[in-house]
């Protein structure tokens, strides 16, 4: 099977969005491939974190994985920091990647902002520590969204100029972007034309996977609409991009396409359509919840599980990082 992975970072309980766009699509690829996903804490450093909050939220994010699906006996799930093998190999290829090619990443400059001089060298290099932790694995696709293809880019320069400069030809393989269909893509409840992220100061933009029945109703009834009523077709959702994200919403959470709950919501107020909604999620992310809860409630066999993922991954990643060790010159160990 070909090896696939991914990886998300500790920032906090995931939202409806992170769950619907990216981590609900990783479970079926654990059936498929040889699937191998991390909660990247080495990543969520690169900005400031708080020591004891960064361990809870890594718990965290790896509990909300396994509830949403993702099963450790059928894929490797592991914490970043305790594979070894990703920060040795991103050291090497932080010396191989041009100052140029990281000049060009858009997404240094979104999060860095104006005040560059501030920012962390890691957030400058993050890119090099990406492909660090797909090559480790020699992994040859990878899910991605649209604000990572530059990413996976940079990582097949650098895989690309490796192997030229050591002269093996093959050793670390082309990484492809694994497209999955049309993922869901969650915009924010209060600016449907921004997406739903946790980084939005407004906890009212956003449906956590953790959000209970009164939060979900509380947000889903403030969620910004227009004041036409839904339309028949989807071509009627055209400049109307609040209606179109919670059309949207509610096909993902029940497994329709948007022109099934168009036909049925179709002349409807969004008054009506939103008690639908709130039931639709309540219903579908109530059992996530439980389970999160009950993983969280035994911390050990949660921590358990995770370091038997890390000695999974470092069995595949140890002897690739040592071959590329070899041929850079370092002496063994």
């Amino acid at each position: 099977m070909q090896r696939v992975f991914s990886g998300i970072q500790p920032s906090g309980i995931p939202t409806l969005g992170n769950y619907l766009g990216a981590i609900r699509n990783w479970v079926p690829l654990q059936n498929t491939h040889d699937a191998i996903y991390c909660v990247v804490d080495m990543h969520a450093i690169t900005v400031w974190q708080d020591p004891k909050e960064l361990q809870t939220q890594t718990r965290e994010m790896a509990a909300a994985l396994i509830a949403c699906g993702l099963d450790p006996a059928k894929c490797i799930l592991f914490v970043q920091s305790h594979v070894h093998a990703h920060a040795r190999l991103a050291w090497i290829f932080n010396c191989v990647a041009r100052l140029g090619w990281l000049n060009r990443m858009t997404q240094f400059k979104d999060k860095a902002g104006k005040d560059r001089e501030a920012a962390s060298s890691g957030l400058y290099v993050y890119p090099n520590l990406m492909a660090a932790d797909i090559l480790a694995y020699k992994a040859v696709l990878v899910p991605v969204g649209d604000d990572q293809k530059q990413h996976l880019e940079l990582a097949n320069d650098i895989a690309e100029k490796f192997n030229h400069d050591y002269g093996v030809a093959g050793f670390f393989p082309r990484i492809e972007p694994l497209i999955q269909g049309v993922a869901a893509r969650v915009m924010s409840l209060r600016d449907g034309t921004k997406k739903m992220s946790k980084s939005d100061p407004s906890d009212q933009s956003r449906i956590n996977l953790t959000d209970d029945r009164d939060a979900i109703a509380l947000k889903i009834r403030r969620a910004k609409t227009d004041p036409e009523p839904l339309p028949d077709h989807v071509s009627g959702l055209e400049g109307r991009p609040e209606a179109r994200n919670l059309v949207g919403i509610l096909a993902a959470v029940t497994g329709t396409l948007p022109e099934n709950v168009l036909r049925e919501h179709g002349g409807k107020g969004f008054g009506a359509f939103k008690e639908v909604l709130v039931e639709a999620l309540v219903d579908h992310l109530s059992p996530i919840q439980r389970e999160m809860q009950r993983l969280l409630s035994d911390q050990a066999a949660l921590d358990s599980a995770l370091r038997q993922g890390a000695q999974r991954a470092a069995a595949i990643a140890e002897p690739i990082v040592t071959e590329a060790e070899r041929i850079v010159g370092f002496l063994p160990r």
